[in-house]
């Protein structure tokens, strides 16, 4: 029997209970043959499908992580043995083999079921532009779907396949996902390889993910991410940073409430507040920022030669047969022709200088919430008003790939008329797994069903890789690198984050230590006569570990410190011939203790 979902889980329990891949296959191309969302252009033939599914038939379902699940493709992604049109039929041709991303899933067992409707050439964020029909939401059919990767998130949400890739460049892949209620995971550029891909701004495009859960989404970027060398735009995943465990205290960024934009919506400030005190209960503090450089790098997407990339992307079909075109895609188009070579030169300095303002905030913040969009209109009304209405939605999401920031849109709510609302947490490049797994406990807080089913769920709260392999080390100080004191800067400026404020075990002497400035404690590790004695537990990035470390004066050094909870990690040690001409200061308990006895 069909599971009522498609997630992974529910999937993996249906094939142990007997359900037959050929059958469920053949089900599914069923319902998309009749879909009336216009979610679809094209499906693989049943003979192609077939041929597919049977060569998992006899493989260990253990040995594929993706072992039998279904995804759609965007139709600027090329899938063996269909044509790739970009949502235009006149560019349509066939391509001599799948695109690297799609190779790869296939090879980890996942199986596609055909090409999604697109805004055509990937120009747009509502889903309408496009010859092969307005591709409509999933919960009602008036509103649109959210674009460019219509399909690809309309198909996810009526449970027509578990996943899907889209493509994003300014909001493709969280937009639908927000008006859908679906995770959409836009990766840092270039982790996802885009060789075979139809390009819209080559320097700006990424690959992206809708799932109906944020692990199964971790688990299609585990299968999918891979550095491509044949792709001049590929690089490799780097160490992620800090991830966000539950008992972790993180900071994340809310726009100042006059920087908020909803377009008149009444609803939205509501539940997008309700997202904001989430994840509070999550364990986050919210900051205020300044969101205006963020807002005018937005502004540079189209008002800067950014278009001429999609004219560059299309230039020799445009020149050619430019009618073939939807009006509003070859009017938008036909802009990036005019862009000069200077102005080209003078947004991107511009985009230099508002990238240093907005990484600013990265020294203070985890991460940035806002909402994804923040109306949602009706496919009428966008039709009737294409440009303006489009620009709006773009609203929280243009600025993204200029900045290279990685994201993630989660649902978050419903509102009273039924239609989902969902926000967006974005964080700098290579953060995809540490904000999947905040995602992950988001969704398994919020209660919401997935996709437009009305079975409730809960998803799993964790991933289901180690979420911690980030590339960070943990470091206990208690001196002067703790908080506000003289040495803190060499971890802040190594990109260190206060992950705690806590205790040692109670097995050690402390002292002050002879010489200075600055005045430095030493610790040392007792049989019996201990104390306990206060520390913060501060995170580096690895690749920094080893300079701070080098930087450390004898008689100290890093060892491994025992905390409170029983747990060790690395920290301030000191030579014990060190301490016979120190001052004995256990008594106070730490650092600030005695420091503050001395000016007393």
């Amino acid at each position: 029997m069909i599971p009522a979902q498609l997630d992974f889980a529910s999937l993996a329990a249906a094939y142990q209970a007997g359900l037959k891949p050929r059958d469920f296959f053949l089900e599914l191309r069923r319902r998309a043959l009749a879909d009336t969302h216009h979610a679809w252009i094209s499906l693989l033939s049943e003979a192609r499908l077939l041929a597919l599914v049977e060569a998992l038939e006899g493989r260990d379902p253990a040995t594929l992580p993706l072992y039998g699940i279904p995804f759609a493709v965007k139709d600027n992604i090329d899938l063996d043995g269909l044509p790739t049109t970009a949502g235009c039929p006149d560019f349509a041709y066939q391509p001599a083999e799948s695109a690297v991303v799609v190779s790869r899933l296939i090879a980890a067992g996942a199986i596609p079921l055909g090409k999604t409707n697109l805004d055509q050439f990937a120009t747009g964020l509502n889903g309408t532009r496009s010859p092969y029909g307005a591709c409509r939401n999933a919960f009602d059919p008036a509103y649109i779907s959210g674009g460019s990767s219509s399909g690809s998130a309309v198909s996810v949400a009526l449970g027509q396949v578990s996943f899907s890739l889209g493509t994003d460049t300014a909001g493709s892949g969280r937009v639908p996902a927000a008006f859908n209620n679906l995770i959409g995971l836009k990766p840092s550029c270039g982790l996802l390889s885009s060789r075979g891909v139809v390009p819209a701004c080559r320097s700006l495009d990424s690959v992206s993910i809708f799932a109906l859960t944020a692990g199964d989404a971790a688990q299609v970027f585990a299968a999918a991410a891979g550095y491509d060398a044949a792709d001049s735009f590929s690089r490799p995943l780097k160490p992620h940073g800090r991830g966000f465990p539950a008992g972790d205290a993180f900071r994340f960024g809310v726009p100042r409430a006059d920087q908020l934009a909803f377009f008149g919506d009444a609803v939205n400030p509501g539940l997008f507040e309700a997202a904001v005190a989430r994840l509070e209960q999550l364990g986050g503090q919210r900051c205020e920022i300044d969101f205006a450089p963020f807002l005018e790098t937005a502004r540079l997407l189209y008002g800067g030669p950014w278009v001429a990339e999609r004219y560059h992307a299309i230039k020799d079909f445009f020149e050619r047969q430019p009618e073939s075109l939807f009006p509003v895609t070859r009017d938008i188009t036909l802009g990036g022709g005019k862009a000069t070579a200077v102005e080209a030169f003078a947004a991107s300095y511009r985009l230099r200088e508002l990238k240093r303002q907005c990484d600013a905030v990265w020294a203070e913040l985890d991460l940035i919430i806002t909402p994804t969009a923040g109306f949602h209109p009706t496919i009428a009304a966008v039709e009737a008003d294409p440009i303006r209405l489009n620009s709006d939605l773009g609203y929280y999401t243009n600025f993204m790939n200029l900045l290279d920031y990685s994201a993630v849109a989660v649902p978050a709510a419903f509102r009273p008329d039924g239609l989902p609302f969902g926000v967006t947490l974005f964080a700098p490049a290579h953060q995809d797994i540490p904000l999947l797994q905040l995602a992950a406990r988001w969704q398994a807080d919020s209660g919401l069903p997935l996709g437009a089913s009305t079975v409730a769920a809960k998803p799993a709260a964790t991933l289901p890789t180690d979420p911690t392999a980030g590339g960070q080390i943990r470091v206990a100080v208690c001196g002067a690198h703790l908080s506000g004191l003289p040495l803190n800067w060499q971890l802040t400026q190594r990109g260190g984050r206060l992950i705690s404020v806590c205790r040692s075990a109670p097995e050690y002497r402390f002292y002050a230590l002879a010489g200075g400035p600055p005045l430095r404690p030493g610790m040392v590790r007792v049989n019996e006569g201990g104390s306990a004695i206060d520390m913060e537990v501060w995170e580096l990035p690895s690749e920094r570990f080893g300079d701070f470390v080098a930087g450390i004066p004898a008689p100290l050094g890093i060892g491994k410190v025992r905390l409170a909870d029983g747990s060790e990690v690395c920290g301030f040690i000191c030579e014990g011939a060190a301490v016979a001409t120190a001052e004995d200061i256990t008594a106070f308990g730490g650092w600030r203790a005695w420091l503050a006895s001395r000016t007393a």
